[in-house]
């Protein structure tokens, strides 16, 4: 059986080798995770407190393209924790502000911008362009849509959420898949606009969702497949639980049509 052709070797810069020294030193990234990196493209679904952080990162770290799929724009509101964004921008679509930031972060670092809200046949045709998804929105019918296009073009998909002082992330490979772990929109869903939100916990949720998304790029480490790491800020204490796969499940179970 013929193997197939490794990806020819990408060339770095003399500024791009500078830039990226922290993690070449590591043993578990190297030239060769680098590499993996700047070929990688990754949609960030939501620019909001999980997606801001997790774009800052992820385009610090050398992920080659980035998808930002949004259709708000930004409010005063949002900057108590969305940290891509800055005092002049209320108004200004977040995605087209997002895009500003990012490339002023890392020039190296090509940006999509998709300015709408995402449906289930966006969803689907999107994911055909990119090798993974790192959801951070609040709309459950959004995650719901993203998963479903994960699960079908075979895609992994980071899930990051928060509210209040509590936050959890969590990575979908195949089975099981997020709607397993929420099989039904909740009738009474949180949001932040609702419950509240500490700003700090964005930042933490974020980062640990671009983190993530940089292992499985990688292949460093162990991600969260199928487990779900939950935080509460208020105690300072996390704990891992796992995920169970629902056989019924309409997505990746027997209840696909």
């Amino acid at each position: 059986m013929t193997q197939p052709a490794a990806p020819a070797p990408i060339r770095f810069s003399d500024e791009e080798v500078e830039r990226y020294a922290r993690q070449l030193v590591l043993s578990e990234i190297g030239g060769p995770g680098q590499q993996a990196l700047k070929r990688a493209r990754v949609l960030i679904v939501g620019m909001g407190g999980v997606g801001n952080p997790a774009a800052l990162y992820l385009a610090a770290a050398g992920v080659g393209t980035l998808g930002l799929v949004d259709d708000d724009t930004v409010a005063l509101s949002n900057l108590q924790r969305q940290i891509a964004f800055t005092a002049d921008e209320p108004g200004r679509s977040k995605v087209e502000a997002g895009a500003e930031r990012l490339n002023a972060l890392n020039p190296h670092v090509a940006i999509r911008t998709f300015d709408r809200r995402l449906t289930p046949d966006g969803a689907t045709a999107l994911m055909q362009d990119f090798d993974l998804a790192l959801d951070g929105t609040d709309d459950f019918a959004t995650r719901l849509a993203v998963n479903a296009a994960c699960v079908a073009a075979g895609k992994p998909l980071v899930s990051g959420a928060l509210g209040r002082w509590s936050g959890q992330v969590s990575v979908f490979e195949g089975r099981p898949c997020y709607q397993c772990l929420v099989p039904e929109i909740p009738p009474d869903a949180e949001t932040c606009a609702r419950v509240g939100v500490i700003g700090a916990l964005a930042g933490v949720i974020g980062a640990m969702a671009a983190l993530e998304a940089i292992k499985l790029i990688t292949g460093a480490g162990e991600p969260l497949t199928g487990r779900l790491m939950l935080y509460d800020g208020l105690a300072g204490a996390g704990r891992v639980v796992k995920i169970a796969a629902d056989p019924a499940c309409p997505v990746c179970g027997s209840g696909r049509p």
